[in-house]
């Protein structure tokens, strides 16, 4: 052996901690080969402890999440309203992480649970790190950070039997809810399609709070941010999204990292809403430091900025979207935090639960959270240090050497004056006008999802008082609504009490997206003996070549007998997936069987009470007909549902009712359960 080579032997042996090679790694050091182990044994001892300790503390909240790297690059120059390096050089590309998240359940929950999501996002930039750290709701729960734990501790399982994990379909959240009405407008969101996302690439993100860009002559100017996915912002059905649960608990997770590994990368516009400082009190409804309320795109349009591209899976989740540690107060040159009171409180507490999680106060120090710029200061020691500080002094001011000159710019010069009082400003008062703006702004088939998931929620709740102190609150917001809600609870139908203001925005609904890109959709082709195989070869490669994944699902795993007389490769067998993990499904002509085949006829049942595109031709037909499908066997198009297909060549209508998503306008009480 040569040198060189057992060098590269010797850099590449299993080693313990302190870099000694380990001879064994299967057997611990014993006193004979049947005699106890020895306490010399520094191998099994270092490799037992830190296997014992290799949990930390999982997050409070948004404890489920998934991650990736990413770049990102403004489109113009923002320099006439901040000085932010990263949105005022458009030759730069600003490396990013972004964690998504679920807020209420453990690491070990499920990823299509109801709930608000975390769109977190680090710009590693030339000015050191800024956290846009958001959600995919443009509100939240609450208007001061101070009501922070009791919003979380209401949410959470239940301390006296710790549950139910991951849901707020219990007592004490909607008893905190009726009981703290600036929650409503929330609720609202919470209870819609948004709490269901399909997918991370699909979802919108927003800033949530009002936040200031300054430019370089020190003018302020509010903004509030907003990422919009270039997929398109689509949802589950909330039916769907239990199955899920079932069948692929890291349904998103897994959605994401797929497609990344795939090269199919997602990306999100961003987009900001700029508000003069003068015009901070031209609003009618809302005060721009209420986290509750949102600015409609009708008074202060979205502009896009920039692109941000995830492009990168991590190479190992607990290194980097574990340990990431995001911070609200992490905000470069140009940009400031403002006097919201939600905000204010977030600002103390993300540092100081870091402090906990990752075990003292280096944690800026983990290769994810580290800046891409030279950091210089005289923070020392610590846990987890990993610095090296050299040189005698260690403090400022200091003539004796190592001290790096003080030059970073002031702070925003607000005026800040009043008396100390625990007070919120009657500019928050109002709590129903923007649920109601929010309610009227939804489609007919999102306000049917809507009541029935108060009709969920709210029927796991066992304190009627409850429920009734709900249907009044509700009542304020629209009293159809309360109506409805109340019908399915068991709660007397209220008297109408607050008239609706009839205002909407058209931006809250995610109905009406016709033309989304149909990249990375999943399409389920059913297949049996006999089936034709010209045109299912012809449809594989038309959809896949369009970047749609198509999977042939067969009887039983390994092959079918196609017409002619070739056997053809079945992807999966039917009974291992269900049509919750697809977009699509189509039945081709041929598999005469096929419709007999109870597991086959539930997957078109099921996909079509989800309001999928569901596509048949020739014999595929019958198996729709035996399916519940409501299908004219003497047609062979449903213009009252373009997203069924009967059609000798599907691909046109598939193509077009994947761009718009989902059918949910179709009436599927008919259709088994």
């Amino acid at each position: 052996m040569t040198a060189t080579s057992d060098h590269r032997a010797f850099t590449e042996a299993l080693t313990t901690d302190q870099g000694i090679r380990v001879a064994d790694t299967d057997n611990s050091l014993r006193a004979g080969a049947r005699g106890p182990s020895l306490l010399e044994d520094f191998h099994l001892r270092e490799k037992l402890m830190r296997f014992d300790h290799e949990r930390i503390p999982e997050r409070v909240v948004y404890a489920r999440g998934a991650g990736a790297h990413g770049v990102f690059k403004v489109h113009e120059p923002l320099d006439e309203y901040t000085t932010a390096d990263f949105l005022t050089d458009p030759d730069a590309e600003t490396p990013v992480f972004v964690r998504f998240s679920t807020a209420q359940g453990s690491r070990g929950s499920g990823d299509t649970a109801r709930d608000v999501r975390g769109f977190a996002t680090k710009f590693y930039t030339r000015q050191g790190n800024f956290d846009l750290v958001g959600n995919n709701m443009p509100v939240f729960f609450i208007q001061d950070g101070i009501k922070f734990p009791d919003l979380v501790h209401a949410l959470k399982p239940e301390p006296h039997h710790e549950m139910p994990q991951a849901t707020s379909a219990h007592d004490t959240f909607w008893d905190f809810v009726t009981l703290q009405p600036e929650t409503m407008h929330h609720v609202m969101w919470l209870m819609s399609d948004r709490a269901l996302p399909r997918s991370y690439r699909m979802m919108q993100g927003f800033g949530v709070h009002t936040f200031r860009l300054v430019n370089g002559h020190g003018r302020g100017t509010f903004v509030k941010f907003h990422w919009t996915p270039a997929l398109g912002t689509h949802s589950l059905c909330f039916d769907e999204a239990q199955r899920i649960a079932g069948q692929d608990p890291d349904f998103h997770r897994r959605d994401l990292w797929e497609a990344i590994e795939a090269g199919e990368h997602p990306s999100w516009e961003l987009g900001v809403q700029l508000i003069p400082e003068e015009r901070a009190f031209a609003f009618d409804d809302l005060d721009l430091l209420d986290a509750t309320k949102l600015i409609p795109e009708e008074l202060v349009p979205v502009v896009p900025v920039g692109r941000l591209t995830l492009n990168r899976n991590p190479d190992n989740y607990f290194a980097e979207t574990e340990q990431v540690a995001f911070n609200v107060g992490n905000v470069v040159p140009g940009i400031d935090v403002t006097d919201d009171p939600l905000l204010q409180a977030r600002l103390f507490s993300y540092p100081d639960t870091q402090l906990n999680r990752l075990g003292g106060p280096n944690y800026p120090q983990l290769p994810v959270n580290r800046p891409h710029v030279p950091v210089r200061n005289h923070q020392q020691d610590g846990c987890h240090q990993q610095r090296v500080p050299t040189g005698r002094a260690n403090y400022l001011p200091n003539s004796l050497g190592g001290s790096p000159p003080v030059t970073g710019p002031e702070h925003y010069p607000e005026l800040v004056d009043g008396p100390k009082e625990r007070k919120r400003s009657e500019t928050f008062a109002d709590h129903y006008s923007q649920a109601t703006l929010f309610w009227n702004s939804m489609s007919r088939w999102e306000r049917t999802h809507i009541v029935d998931a108060f009709h969920y929620e709210l029927g796991k709740v066992a304190t009627m008082a409850v429920r009734v102190r709900m249907v009044e609150h509700l009542n304020r917001v629209d009293h159809d609504l309360a109506v409805a809600v109340a019908a399915g609870i068991g709660v007397e139908e209220p008297v109408p009490s607050v008239a609706n203001h009839g205002r909407a925005s058209a931006a809250l609904s995610q109905a009406g997206s016709e033309r989304c890109p149909v990249t990375t959709r999943r399409v389920a082709v059913l297949m049996g003996d006999g089936v034709s195989a010209r045109p299912v070869a012809a449809l594989f490669d038309d959809l896949t070549a369009r970047g749609i994944t198509v999977e042939l699902l067969g009887p039983v795993d390994g092959t079918v007998s196609a017409d002619d007389g070739l056997p053809m490769e079945v992807t999966r067998a039917i009974g291992t997936v269900s049509s919750v993990l697809y977009d699509a499904v189509v039945v081709p002509d041929g598999a005469l069987a096929l419709a007999a085949d109870g597991r086959a006829v539930r997957f078109a049942a099921e996909a079509y009470k989800h309001g999928k595109a569901v596509a048949a031709t020739g014999s595929g037909i019958d198996l729709l007909h035996r399916a519940g499908v409501p299908v004219n066997l003497s047609d062979v198009s449903d213009l009252r549902d373009p997203a069924l297909i009967l059609d000798a060549n599907p691909i046109p209508g598939l193509l077009a009712a994947l761009a718009r998503h989902r059918n949910f306008d179709r009436d599927v009480s008919t259709i088994p359960a």
